[in-house]
């Protein structure tokens, strides 16, 4: 994982607005209506190279493939692992949509709304894992110099991966004995995407809302400390999961539910850092631009990251059509490097801007200026941070 060792370097959260007429087919797919897979996979293919030269030009660093291959960034093992043929899952309704029931009728986005998230009912294993590979070759093909993209010195590739708590937050348990089984279960098999993933020579990104927006959502009835054990269980069975891995390869996504609403029941930050930190993964990326978590860098001036350890905090938010202006962006990446060392900062965004391919949440052309504010935000503030 490269470092900011002269510069700010900038990446994003993963998931990118897709063109209207993959998106259409990945529903299609995802709806088991596809009629031509290979024109569907050359669509992909083509689409990868689009988004990682679109990355490239607006400024971005550490790139990835937007997540175009998939429907969503966390449902889309069903496709890809037996086991998932059970009834949808039970969503739970947030703490703070309790409190605000009023809200419901102006809530967008919605993304579960059009895609199937069946429960586990049936042992986990492998049934194509020529996706991951597929996924893999890609990627590789279009960072390639013989594409004629602009490869800096700084830029390099991350594949993101939903971790085995975020799996069974969308898609419930009927098959196993515990809900700790399944997330064993869930590890067990998902490790050889992992590994696939870093040793391809990519930085491997875990997705973990689990962590954060798990407190409001699926955990609504535990106490803070009880949930704390939940997040302690899911990062143990992570840790096992990428115990072959560098952890230097390997960052660690948390966040709390990418929707505008509320959120006036998001657990804080310092109630979770401590583990997170703990864990195996060299980089942490959270939320730190949105209203309820801005604030929350002076975390970091208690809790001194441990050698090795960088943080990705988002500097953009993902759910707002503002585009930040690139001073405000510099000033919350200053912050960050003041506390927590200008090296250990990369600058991120708050979460995906298409975490469901049906249902982006900020205008795609609006993401695109948004990413370019965060690379002009990043250069202002390498200028006077070196």
């Amino acid at each position: 994982m490269k470092r900011s060792t002269d510069r700010i370097l900038t990446t994003h959260t993963g998931s990118l607005p897709r063109p209207d007429d993959l998106v259409e087919l990945l529903m299609q797919r995802d709806r088991g209506e596809l009629k031509d897979i290979a024109a569907f996979e050359a669509r992909v293919a083509q689409a990868t190279r689009e988004i990682v030269q679109k990355q490239r030009d607006l400024g971005i660093d550490v790139v990835n493939d937007g997540e175009w291959s998939k429907p969503d960034y966390s449902t889309y093992i069903k496709n890809r692992l037996t086991g998932f043929e059970g009834p949808p899952t039970p969503q739970s309704t947030g703490r703070d949509m309790k409190d605000f029931p009023e809200f419901a009728p102006y809530r967008t986005g919605g993304g579960l709304t059009f895609i199937a998230s069946p429960m586990c009912n049936g042992p986990i294993a492998w049934k194509d894992f020529g996706a991951v590979e597929t996924d893999i070759a890609n990627l590789k093909h279009a960072l390639s110099p013989v594409e004629g993209a602009a490869i800096g010195d700084a830029t390099e590739g991350f594949m993101t991966a939903a971790s085995p708590g975020q799996v069974a937050r969308f898609q419930g348990n009927q098959y196993y004995k515990s809900d700790e089984e399944y997330l064993w279960a869930l590890g067990a098999v998902l490790r050889d995407e992992y590994e696939a993933i870093t040793q391809a020579g990519f930085v491997l990104q875990l997705d973990c809302p689990d962590l954060g927006s798990g407190w409001n959502g699926q955990f609504n009835t535990l106490t803070v400390e009880e949930f704390k054990k939940v997040v302690a269980m899911h990062l143990e069975v992570l840790d096992g999961a990428i115990e072959n891995i560098p952890p230097e390869q390997v960052r660690l996504h948390l966040c709390w539910g990418n929707y505008s609403g509320p959120h006036n029941h998001d657990i804080p930050l310092r109630e979770i850092i401590d583990a997170v930190i703990a864990s195996r993964p060299a980089g942490i990326s959270f939320e730190g631009a949105n209203p309820r978590h801005e604030h929350e860098w002076k975390v970091f001036e208690e809790v001194k990251l441990p050698e090795g350890k960088i943080v990705i905090p988002g500097v953009i938010d993902s759910t707002t059509n503002f585009i930040e202006h690139p001073e405000v962006v510099a000033q919350r990446i200053e912050r960050f490097a003041s506390v927590a060392g200008r090296e250990n900062v990369i600058a991120g965004s708050d979460c995906g801007f298409a975490t469901f391919a049906v249902a982006p949440t900020v205008v795609p052309v609006i993401t695109w200026a948004k990413l370019a504010s965060l690379a002009e935000g990043a250069r202002i503030a390498s200028a006077r941070l070196w």
